[in-house]
C-alpha cells in the first residue's frame, strides 16, 4: 500500500512539475566518490529546482530501497541483478586497471594479458561489493582464485594502501585510478591488452515509474557531463 501511494504521488508530481521536488539517488561506493562531482554540478546547473538526496549504499541495499520506495533512482554497475522489475539506462563502459606497487615488473605496461592474474596476489574488497564479484569473475576466467585470500578491504582507498604496503595488487575502475592511486605513494597502473576487462555503469529505476521520461532526459544530460572521464559513453 505504501509503495502504491508513493507511485501515485510520484505520478502526480511528475506530471505537474518535472525536475522539481525531492529525488533520492542511490549510488554504490565504488562509483560515488568519482562520479558524484559531475552529477552534483549537473543538478546545480541544469535542475536547480530538484531537491537531490544522495544515499551511498551497496547494491543489495539500493535495490531494497528502490523496491520499498525509499529510493527513486540508482547509479550503479549494470546489470543491477535482484528480483525487482527495474528499467536500466546504460551510461558508459569503463576498463579495469591493475594497480601494482612501485618497481613492480609489470609497472607501466599497457599490453598485459589477463592470464598474468594467476601469478599475482590479487587483493579484493570485502563481500557485498559488486566490484568484488566482478573481480572474482575476471580472475576465475583465467584460473586465478583470490577468493581464499584473508586480506580484504572495505573500500578502494584501503585496497590501494595495502598495495602500496606490498601486500599484493588490485583492480580499480578507470574512473577511480587518478583519485585512489594518487593516495598510494607512487603506485603504478598496468593496462590490460584488448579486450580489457571492465564494467558497464548506468541508472536503474522501478519499471513503470511515472518519472521515466525525466530519468531518460537526465541520463542524456549525464552522459554529456561524464565525457571528460576515462570512459566510453554508451549513446
Amino acid at each position: 500500500m505504501l509503495a502504491s501511494l508513493h507511485a501515485l504521488t510520484e505520478e502526480v508530481d511528475a506530471a505537474r512539475r518535472p525536475f522539481t521536488g525531492p529525488l533520492h539517488l542511490g549510488v554504490i561506493p565504488t562509483i560515488a566518490p568519482y562520479l558524484l562531482p559531475a552529477v552534483l554540478r549537473l543538478v546545480r546547473r541544469g535542475y536547480p529546482d530538484l531537491e537531490l538526496h544522495v544515499h551511498e549504499e551497496r547494491t543489495s541495499s539500493l535495490l531494497e530501497g528502490l523496491g520499498s520506495g525509499r529510493l527513486d533512482l540508482l547509479l550503479l554497475a549494470l546489470p543491477a541483478g535482484g528480483t525487482l522489475p527495474v528499467r536500466e539506462i546504460p551510461l558508459f563502459d569503463e576498463d579495469f586497471v591493475l594497480v601494482v606497487p612501485p618497481g613492480h615488473p609489470l609497472a607501466g605496461r599497457t599490453d598485459v594479458p589477463r592470464d598474468v592474474l594467476p601469478d599475482l596476489d590479487v587483493l579484493l574488497l570485502e563481500e557485498g561489493h559488486c566490484l568484488r564479484d566482478q573481480a572474482l569473475d575476471i580472475c576465475r576466467d583465467v584460473g586465478a582464485d583470490p577468493a581464499a585470500a584473508t586480506t580484504r578491504a572495505a573500500g578502494l582507498s584501503t585496497l590501494v594502501q595495502l598495495v602500496a604496503g606490498g601486500l599484493g595488487v588490485t583492480l580499480l575502475p578507470a574512473t577511480a585510478l587518478d583519485v585512489e592511486a594518487g593516495r598510494g605513494g607512487g603506485l603504478a597502473a598496468v593496462r590490460f591488452a584488448d579486450p580489457a576487462p571492465g564494467r558497464r555503469v548506468g541508472l536503474a529505476f522501478r519499471a513503470g515509474s511515472a518519472r521515466s521520461a525525466e530519468y531518460e532526459r537526465f541520463a542524456a544530460s549525464l552522459r554529456q557531463a561524464l565525457r571528460p572521464l576515462p570512459v566510453r559513453i554508451v549513446d
